[in-house]
């Protein structure tokens, strides 16, 4: 039973990182198409590039997320943070391609980094894979709120 009830965590936690991803790729139906107007920096990685980082990167989240769950510890506030943050991130994809809204946008991944910093320190208190399973997702929101601020800067008439 133990080893059914750990199965279910982890498709649980794996199903809430990637229902995130869908929830951000209903906003982004056409991403592509719309990135391909927008003045880009040089450094800009092409739309192509966005699909797979961020289908690994929920894979690593949901990961993540169960194996701090599965210590059964005091996790509350480490998973309150996690859901958190999904949250934040979901709504970026709303804020800058459904929306437009470019200052909201980058608010809002200014936001998500310092979320996604405080669910890894918690995550750390359980679990230091689960915290490093973490730090690519860091890192890449670190270059998407760049990315991010470019972009809306290079395009005020459309974001």
């Amino acid at each position: 039973m133990h080893i059914k009830r750990q199965t279910l965590g982890l498709i649980g936690w794996l199903t809430a990182a990637f229902a995130t991803g869908g929830i951000g790729a209903i906003a982004s139906i056409d991403a592509a198409a719309f990135y391909a107007t927008l003045n880009t920096p040089p450094w800009a990685p092409p739309a192509s590039v966005f699909g797979p980082v961020w289908s690994a990167l929920y894979a690593c989240m949901g990961i993540a997320a169960w194996l701090v769950w599965r210590t059964g510890e005091n996790t509350r506030q480490a998973l309150a943070l996690f859901i958190a943050q999904l949250v934040v991130n979901a709504l970026w994809s709303w804020l800058f391609f459904a929306w437009r809204l470019g200052a909201l946008a980058f608010v809002d991944v200014l936001l998500l980094l310092v979320v996604i910093a405080a669910t890894i320190h918690y995550f750390g208190r359980h679990s230091r894979v689960a915290a490093a399973l973490l730090s690519p997702y860091i890192l890449w929101v670190g270059f998407a709120s760049a990315l991010t601020w470019a972009v809306w800067r290079a395009n005020p008439n459309v974001l």
